[in-house]
């Protein structure tokens, strides 16, 4: 009587149906730590921009002896590395890839704007900006939006609708 050496099919099968159990139970968990992963750096990410525009402000950046208030872009508060001298469109308060996120470039899943709000009377001056955070593919990436302002308050709201300064804060 010869030895049988290996595995035979049924073992087989029933280690894989085990290891498909377990990847069924596993997968969700993991998206869901992913999107909670997203939405935390999305939030930190809004702090670093509300204290870079405050940052910004408080510089008395100028054009034509006009302060500027706020950045006219959200990108004007990141550059390109080193940043040896800082001018009023490429501050270097923010990363990079931070700074590329306004727009279509995804940070963390999340997609950046920016919105700068001149006084009343115009002449340029920013006093109030508009930034909010949205998922780039709603509940793939993200669940909620995200809304701060000058008072550097972060707000959210869970689902497709846009967060707001109505939004409860964090």
């Amino acid at each position: 009587m010869k030895k049988q050496k290996g595995f035979s099919l049924i073992e087989l099968l029933i280690v894989v149906a085990i290891i498909l159990i377990i990847a069924a139970i596993a997968i969700p968990n993991l998206m869901r730590a992913r999107i909670s992963a997203n939405e935390a750096s999305a939030a930190a990410s809004m702090r670093t921009i509300v204290s870079a525009e405050i940052a910004y402000n408080a510089a008395g950046w100028q054009v034509g002896g006009i302060p500027i208030g706020f950045s006219v872009n959200g990108s004007d508060l990141g550059g390109v590395p080193p940043c040896a001298v800082p001018t009023a469109t490429s501050t270097c308060l923010i990363d990079p890839s931070l700074a590329a996120a306004f727009g279509a470039t995804p940070k963390s899943g999340y997609i950046f704007t920016y919105v700068p709000v001149q006084g009343a009377g115009g002449g340029g001056t920013n006093v109030d900006f508009k930034l909010t955070a949205v998922p780039a593919s709603q509940g793939q990436t993200g669940n909620r939006t995200f809304f701060a302002d000058q008072s550097g308050v972060i707000r959210a709201i869970q689902g497709p609708a846009k967060a707001d300064a109505t939004s409860p804060a964090l």
